[in-house]
């Protein structure tokens, strides 16, 4: 017995020792994580990274076509939404999704899972599906030596999510409209008895930019003004005023801002001006 405790003793303070040993070296597919605004929603993509080495990888075993693939290695890639969305046209609620491919030559087929735990795609289940589309797959510019995920063609309510490796590449549109939400909180907001300038111009602005009601925007405007006299705020009234026809109020609100942006030196906010006295006929 006394042996044997000895024996376990010296294996427990092998095995110590072996794990206090091990040296760190760069991981062959680090991780990675990507974040980008699409309208009101955060969309994040956690991935790991491996490269190439010199393999040959898409229609060989490592990422054979018309199979399920992992989409670069180790845990499946993780998609993060933080409102609901459309991918590709498909609502999608808020919450975190495992993110698998089919790949071919001529296109991929994309799923989202609603297990985002997996390591690899070794168990993957097609009734964990939540959506599955298919896009076209693409020759990128260059060899992609390390798998990328990536957003691109951004607007302000959409981007692109392309996957990238070798030479091939699938894009997917994620979009995001706040319009209702905006238009929720401006209701609200406005409306309230301890409403500031601060909400008012934005609301204000909104109108303007969507081209609502105007003459509501333009009334939120002749607020902002009554209570904060600046450049900034006289651009806002003078551009609603000059577009909804009430030049008189415009070329004076741009004639008043443009002399205070020239004291502050603004070249942006003295175009703003400009362009209102030339919309007007000045």
């Amino acid at each position: 017995m006394k042996l044997f405790t000895i024996a376990c003793a010296a294996a427990f303070c092998l095995s110590v020792g072996i794990a206090n040993a091990q040296i760190n070296t760069p991981a062959p597919s680090p991780s990675a994580t990507v974040s980008q605004s699409v309208g009101l929603a955060k969309i994040t993509v956690e991935y790991s990274r491996p490269s190439l080495k010199g393999r040959k990888l898409f229609g060989t075993p490592l990422a054979p076509y018309g199979q399920v693939w992992r989409t670069g290695a180790n845990k499946v890639p993780n998609l993060i939404l933080s409102q609901e969305v459309t991918i590709e046209g498909q609502k999608v609620p808020a919450g975190t999704y495992g993110l698998f491919t089919i790949p071919t030559e001529t296109e991929w087929t994309v799923i989202l899972s609603k297990n985002a735990n997996q390591w690899g795609a070794y168990e993957y289940k097609q009734s964990e599906d939540l959506v599955r589309f298919k896009v076209k797959a693409e020759k990128p510019a260059k060899t992609e030596e390390y798998f990328t995920i990536e957003f691109t063609d951004f607007t302000p309510t959409s981007s692109k999510i392309a996957i990238r490796w070798e030479n091939l590449q699938a894009k997917f549109t994620v979009a995001h409209d706040p319009d209702a939400q905006i238009m929720a909180e401006i209701q609200q907001k406005t409306t309230a008895a301890d409403v500031n300038e601060g909400t008012l111009s934005a609301a204000a602005n909104y109108y303007y930019d969507t081209n609502r009601d105007l003459n509501k925007a333009y009334e939120w405007a002749n607020k902002v003004v009554e209570k904060e006299k600046e450049y900034w705020t006289y651009y806002l009234r003078g551009k609603i005023a000059a577009k909804i026809g009430k030049c008189d109020v415009a070329i004076a609100d741009a004639q008043k801002g443009l002399e205070l942006a020239k004291k502050a030196n603004d070249g942006a906010y003295i175009l703003n001006h400009t362009n209102v006295l030339k919309a007007c006929g000045k």
